[in-house]
């Protein structure tokens, strides 16, 4: 693994355990170069995902970027790291389950939504302003109108 900090490409393991919902190892790590120390998170991928955007666009899927429009969905709003990190844990097991090599950016979309929509309905109603392109306040207005019919707060 290599360094943040240098670069060097080795470093020893120094501390290794589950995360708390058991879906990645952490693992504490010291290079061997500078003697940094650095965590690192190893989870398993059944297989290479592509994810299908607008305009027929193609890109690898990178959990690094869903879990930061999550947390940028939940910014301030008092959300536990842990529930974060489960709903996108979640969203990731059924992109890999659905069995298909290639997935629309849609379906993923609405994966994300759905699980804003139980976690926060105003991190769910910021995700939404981005994903459906909300233009003016009037788009706003008309998808909270939905939202309160859920009962969130």
């Amino acid at each position: 693994m290599r360094c943040p900090f240098c670069a060097h490409d080795d470093s020893q393991v120094k501390d290794s355990r589950p995360t708390e919902d058991n879906t990645a190892i952490r693992r504490r790590r010291q290079c061997e170069s500078c003697g940094a120390r650095f965590t690192t998170f190893e989870r398993i991928q059944l297989r290479e995902i592509v994810v299908v955007k607008r305009g027929e666009v193609r890109e690898p899927f990178e959990r690094a970027k869903l879990e930061k429009s999550v947390a940028l969905a939940c910014r301030k709003r008092g959300i536990a790291q842990e529930r974060l990190d489960q709903l996108v844990s979640g969203v990731q097991r059924q992109i890999e389950t659905m069995g298909e090599s290639e997935v629309p950016a849609a379906a993923i979309g609405e994966m994300v939504m759905e699980g804003l929509r139980q976690l926060d309905s105003v991190a769910y109603i910021r995700f939404a302003s981005v994903y459906r392109e909300f233009s003016e306040a009037r788009d706003f207005e008309e998808f909270a109108g939905t939202v309160r019919d859920v009962g969130q707060g």
